[in-house]
């Protein structure tokens, strides 16, 4: 099984919404690939509530089956479709795959 966990730092401001809006939305277009990508066992998505120095805004945690379905997932189309709204949204991005 393959962990993908990834973290962003959002903007303050961007596409015209606050910070808040746009965790929301981020969360929202993440958690609707659910159950449409195959080899994806899991995905969830948390926003964060501690709002200190050292926090990330948003994360995403993710199974896969393996890592060839790791990279379908991330070239399938509908994960594609939500990238560049993720791009123009985040300040800073973090991540970690690995196996277990």
């Amino acid at each position: 099984m393959i962990k993908h966990i990834v973290m962003w730092s959002l903007k303050d401001q961007a596409h015209g919404n606050s910070k808040a809006t746009n965790a929301g939305l981020m969360k929202e277009k993440l958690e609707a690939l659910n159950g449409r990508i195959p080899g994806m066992i899991k995905l969830e998505v948390g926003i964060d509530f501690s709002g200190t120095k050292d926090s990330f805004d948003v994360v995403l945690y993710s199974e896969f089956e393996s890592e060839g379905d790791l990279n379908n997932y991330q070239n399938h189309q509908d994960h594609k479709a939500i990238m560049p709204f993720v791009v123009e949204v985040r300040e800073e991005r973090r991540m970690v795959d690995y196996e277990v």
